[in-house]
């Protein structure tokens, strides 16, 4: 999908244009090679640079090509409505020497929404370098409005654990931990990307632009100790109940193990007295039955309270 955008010099607005001329945002959702190609000719961008930042595994990094700057970032991506499942996806800026700033998604994404609805203050398509930092900072709010929402699911799952430990509940708090492995990881590769643009020799930073980018580096590296909290948080949870799920089976195996014992005695005695021996006078007595229905009741009693001692039952 290929769109452009311009920030108009008079209204002061951002609006859909249809041509592509200097100064304006060409944003590139998984485009066709038709597009890449139309994007290259205009804007003099190798074609390979484009398709290299199609790749989902693509790390976050800025380069200095021959006509252009690259900068590739991580940006959270909501896999599932309603569940908070967020994995990330690489996020292309090309900006060239002759004014045109190209984003190059490999997925469809909400966080440049804000941008092309005009609600992003100061943002102009011209302003190439205020452009790419308001992007970077757009990123880091995402991460930090993902991580409050994996906090509350956090804090949920472990109300439902106080009542029930299930296996799916766990399943669920790994999945999350594996959220946040994801998020540290993606955050401190972007924070190496800021670091960069903040030395101010890979772009040129402008009045204002130093501001905004010190709020993009405090903001992200906010988001990085937050995930490490979490991810701590999360491990320390999962932990603890796996031991109540391994210390509730040894309760329940200890109590078979004594269950057994207990009912194996009427067996041992009823098989002893019913073996060819001579019991004496007793085995004539109608009372046989019971006497030895008692002595199996007397011992079993026994031997299961001196295991209650022991809290085997």
């Amino acid at each position: 999908m290929l769109k452009i955008y311009k920030t108009s010099s008079v209204e002061k607005k951002t609006k859909k244009v249809k041509k592509m001329t200097t100064d304006c945002w060409i944003d590139l959702i998984v485009p066709t090679q038709d597009e890449i190609d139309k994007v290259a000719n205009r804007t003099g961008i190798d074609k390979e640079v484009i398709t290299k930042l199609l790749d989902k595994e693509e790390l976050p990094r800025v380069e200095q090509e021959e006509n252009a700057t690259v900068i590739v970032i991580d940006i959270p991506y909501l896999e599932e409505e309603g569940e908070h499942k967020y994995k990330t996806y690489p996020l292309g800026i090309i900006i060239t020497n002759n004014n045109y700033i190209v984003t190059v998604s490999v997925k469809k994404t909400t966080l440049l929404n804000d941008f092309k609805r005009g609600k992003i203050k100061d943002f102009r398509t011209a302003k190439k370098t205020r452009f790419l930092i308001q992007i970077l900072l757009k990123s880091a709010s995402n991460y930090l409005k993902a991580l409050q929402e994996i906090n509350a699911d956090i804090e949920k799952k472990e109300k439902v654990l106080k009542k029930s430990t299930e296996n799916k509940d766990l399943i669920e708090l790994l999945e999350i931990e594996k959220t946040l492995v994801y998020f540290m990881t993606s955050l401190k590769a972007n924070d190496t990307v800021l670091e960069k643009l903040s030395k101010g020799i890979v772009l040129p930073l402008y009045e204002g632009d130093i501001d905004l980018l010190e709020d993009a580096i405090i903001e992200n590296k906010q988001a990085i100790e937050m995930s490490s909290i979490y991810r701590d948080i999360l491990s320390s949870v999962t932990d603890t109940y796996a031991t109540i799920i391994s210390n509730n089976l040894n309760i329940a195996m200890k109590f078979l193990a004594g269950a057994t014992i207990v009912l194996s005695i009427p067996t041992m005695i009823s098989s002893f007295l019913g073996m060819n021996i001579p019991l004496g006078k007793i085995a004539n007595e109608n009372i046989a039955f019971i006497l030895v229905l008692m002595l199996s009741v007397t011992v079993s009693l026994l031997v299961a309270y001196l295991l209650k001692k022991k809290n085997m039952l």
